[in-house]
């Protein structure tokens, strides 16, 4: 790396400073301090989302943990092909059995200590995103970054959430700062192979998805190393082969057969491009759309930083990403999640350097050229205005998608958990969408529950019994019905069903008992303005 860009960027690790300032200065950067107030944000950020973003954050791992801790829980039908690994659910199996055993696992908590533990997984890459950052360019744009990681909108909306891809994306920084190949070694800042190695092995675990990024790590430092062979023979393959060993083991127990979920992930994503059943996108989605809705109104400070910091392995690792995954025809936000801490950590940079080229004239008086005591950097009014245009653009967003942009569903399962904890809840039938709702690890309740399903038929063109019922809600509603011999206690639908089965409801004796605001707009399907509970009446 260019010494001189560093010192430049880092403008607080030139002189000027006293030594008492300097002292006073690593005192307030300390890594035990940055954690705590990371922490604190990241605790009050989970309290404050109150929305449903995607099925996975419930489905794929709270719910496999739900049933594995409390012996209920539904299966979705990645688990019975073996495409999903138990390492990521265990580690909220682990939650759950602790709350279990201190008898703490009342609906309230049982809501809020998954995205509370998520928030100390968050708060640990956001100081490793600053650890990251101070060890390439220096304490000044580490700040910035992680100002940037604070303020950016997405980060705030998803990072507390318990998607694979969250954990996944902590893991990523960690790992990018323990690599040699990514940064250069230093007493403050010690590299160590291994402890990269192990977790990047543990990120490929969790979601194989993830060797899309260590590919590239890997090879940049197979390139760079000098002694390949034992970077080869004595690390990547012991500690490879070690972690996957480990997590086919857990798989082994949880399944009760030998499973290779990397295989099997491999097969049904790319081999068979089973995910293409959900969607498609065109292949520019991720450049054009995708990752620029996700960095928001900072992409053109990521994009200068990019270009005046010259770091070329970093950018290049953002673009490798996104084109990689730009080949799969079924695109996400959170499947690049992981590259957007580095796009801010240039965002930090291109900061950095406006906050210098502000401050050239601010540390000399009028009588003579002295130096000041305390090392001050003014803001320039470019710097006041780019601060000032984030917040106010970042900060409305990050508000609106976390407190109120498709919260109904997840009020709509809050308020049914409170309900079957009094007894007032015998079963629930849910016609909407197949996974719209949270599901047991919400309800907390072992009752009889039944929703739409949409596993991905063998015969190509078959309708799953979500997409019939949204062709034809009644007569899908009343073939149910039929086949009753009790009618579920409650009926939660979205608004926009309601309509077409207000009769249906009339002849089958159910009321309306709760309505929740669920969406201004509309997302993929008819705008769903609001999720409704029914009761049936017996009397």
């Amino acid at each position: 790396m260019d010494i001189r860009k560093r010192k430049i960027a880092g403008g607080d690790r030139d002189g000027g400073a006293s030594v008492n300032d300097v002292g006073d200065s690593e005192s307030v950067t300390s890594p035990r301090r940055i954690f705590l107030f990371c922490l604190a944000v990241r605790v009050v950020n989970a309290l404050l989302i109150q929305t449903y973003f995607n099925p996975d954050e419930h489905w794929q791992s709270l719910e496999v943990a739900h049933r594995t801790v409390f012996g209920y829980g539904y299966m979705t039908w990645e688990w019975k092909r073996g495409i999903r690994s138990y390492l990521h659910p265990m580690v909220f199996a682990f939650l759950y059995k602790l709350l279990q055993v201190t008898g703490l696992d009342t609906p309230y908590i049982m809501r809020k200590a998954p995205r509370l533990m998520q928030s100390v997984f968050s708060a640990i890459g956001d100081l490793y995103l600053y650890k990251l950052a101070d060890a390439l360019y220096g304490k000044n744009v580490a700040s910035w970054s992680l100002f940037c990681q604070m303020a950016n909108w997405f980060i705030f909306f998803c990072l507390n959430r318990t998607f694979s891809n969250c954990l996944e994306t902590v893991l990523t920084i960690m790992g990018l700062y323990y690599w040699p190949c990514i940064r250069n070694h230093s007493t403050d800042y010690p590299v160590n192979r291994k402890w990269g190695l192990v977790i990047a092995a543990l990120a490929c675990a969790i979601r194989p998805t993830s060797a899309v990024i260590w590919l590239y790590v890997g090879m940049l430092e197979l390139f760079l190393t000098p002694n390949k062979v034992k970077f080869i023979v004595l690390e990547v393959i012991p500690i490879g082969s070690l972690v996957l060993g480990f997590t086919c083991l857990l798989d082994r127990l949880m399944y009760g057969s030998w499973v290779i979920v990397p295989l099997n992930f491999l097969k049904f994503n790319f081999l068979s491009s089973g995910g293409d059943y959900y969607g498609t996108h065109p292949w520019h989605w991720y450049f054009s759309q995708g990752f620029l809705v996700m960095l928001f109104t900072f992409t053109p400070f990521s994009i200068t930083g990019m270009m005046k910091s010259n770091n070329q392995k970093l950018s290049a690792l953002i673009l490798w990403v996104l084109a990689l995954y730009s080949v799969l025809g079924h695109k996400e936000f959170r499947f690049v999640l992981p590259v957007l801490p580095i796009a801010l950590i240039f965002s930090g940079y291109a900061f950095a350097q406006m906050e210098v080229s502000g401050s050239s004239s601010s540390s000399v008086t009028k009588k003579k050229q002295v130096p000041r005591q305390n090392h001050t950097i003014k803001w320039s009014p470019k710097l006041r205005l780019s601060v000032f245009f984030l917040l106010a653009t970042n900060i409305p967003m990050a508000v609106y998608m976390s407190l109120f942009h498709q919260r109904g569903t997840e009020d709509a399962m809050n308020y049914l958990s409170d309900e079957a904890y009094k007894g007032r809840v015998k079963s629930i039938l849910f016609l909407m969408p197949c996974h719209s709702t949270p599901y047991y690890s919400t309800l907390h309740h072992n009752i009889p529950m039944q929703f739409l399903d949409c596993t991905p038929s063998e015969e190509k063109g078959e309708l799953d019994e979500s997409d019939r019922f949204l062709v034809n809600p009644l007569g899908f509603a009343s073939e149910l019905a039929r086949n009753w011999s009790e009618p579920p206690s409650h009926i939660v639908l979205f608004a926009s069903e309601e309509t077409k089965l207000r009769d249906f409801m009339i002849q089958h004796s159910y009321e309306e008992v709760k309505r929740f605001f669920h969406a201004h707009f509309k997302v993929d399907r008819d705008l769903q303005s609001s999720v409704v509970v029914y009761v049936v009446n017996y009397t």
